[in-house]
């Protein structure tokens, strides 16, 4: 039997459950971080972790066929990598792009790389920090021979080998799948959210949301994972006064609306959850303040002022 070996460059929260869990299913990983603390902590884990303190010094011992897993962030450190390893690597050597990057992005990468002799594939992981017990959701694309490649590291990855894990096309349908998950996500969050919103609001039914969410978690039509999530968090803090009302968005729900629009794909749910999240971060404040003064000019209503 082969040994499957695989590098895995970037060693973050992702990377590091990543290789934990590839250690655990019996692969050796070469890994490499900028941060030598993380990649030394990291091989001290575990006998099949291995830790490299250059991208070339990592190459120059991980056995042809190379599989190479970069979970690094998406734009310039990716693109930088990528120039990286185009200079080390060997024709039929493949490269894995983890990070969650533009779709369009991932078809120009295995066009450029596959010019040069080089596998691609674009790997959408799901799964965050339960990745690592639970397994992660892998959706991935790229060519047939490519995959044959990936799929052992993939099938290790995932919640079981015969399921939590696609094939999903050819090169950028893995991000493509991965893009419309995160899009998918952002409105469910915000259903949730508005919902016990609404609970909290109705001050005289005094309302225990805690046990709201409990309760929903069992049988009910929306039970799911995130619920069971809010229904952890609720449970230790239900008012929540000191968390910022500021929610970050990440590019794939900006790209999802885009996407929609592109293709005339009526998708209100996720953009107004999008357009939510901008408002949390203060872009929508001068939107209300031009309204407050249009509705004093029109009709000398009260404006609020500082």
């Amino acid at each position: 039997m082969l040994k499957m070996q695989i590098a895995m460059i970037g060693l973050g929260k992702m990377g590091a459950n990543m290789t934990r869990r590839l250690a655990a299913g019996g692969a050796t990983i070469f890994g490499f971080d900028v941060s030598a603390e993380t990649r030394t902590q990291l091989a001290a884990e575990h006998a099949n972790i291995r830790s490299f303190d250059s991208v070339a010094s990592l190459i120059a011992e991980l056995p042809s066929p190379r599989v190479v897993w970069m979970m690094l962030p998406a734009g310039e450190i990716s693109e930088t990598m990528f120039g990286e390893l185009t200079a080390l690597l060997a024709p039929g050597d493949l490269i894995i792009d983890g990070a969650n990057a533009m779709y369009k992005d991932s078809q120009r990468h295995a066009k450029e790389l596959n010019a040069k002799g080089f596998k691609f594939m674009d790997a959408g992981v799901s799964g965050g920090v339960w990745g690592l017990a639970n397994g992660y959701t892998i959706m991935i694309g790229g060519e047939k021979d490519a995959f044959a490649m990936a799929e052992p590291f993939v099938k290790i990855l995932a919640p079981a080998s015969d399921r939590g894990w696609i094939h999903a096309g050819p090169a950028g349908s893995g991000h493509y799948v991965k893009m419309v998950h995160n899009g998918i996500e952002y409105g469910m969050m915000q259903a949730f959210a508005e919902g016990f919103a609404l609970l909290e609001a109705k001050k005289e039914l005094n309302l225990d949301l805690a046990e709201v969410a409990e309760t929903w978690r069992h049988g009910s039509v929306i039970r799911s994972w995130l619920l069971d999530l809010t229904a952890d968090t609720l449970k230790n803090d239900t008012k929540l006064e000191n968390i910022q009302p500021f929610v970050p968005d990440s590019g794939e729900g900006r790209w999802t609306v885009l996407e929609a629009v592109e293709l005339g794909v009526p998708a209100p749910v996720i953009a107004a959850s999008l357009f939510q999240r901008y408002t949390t971060q203060g872009k929508g404040d001068y939107v209300a303040k031009l309204l407050s003064m249009m509705r004093n000019a029109f009709g000398g209503h009260h404006v609020a002022k500082k």
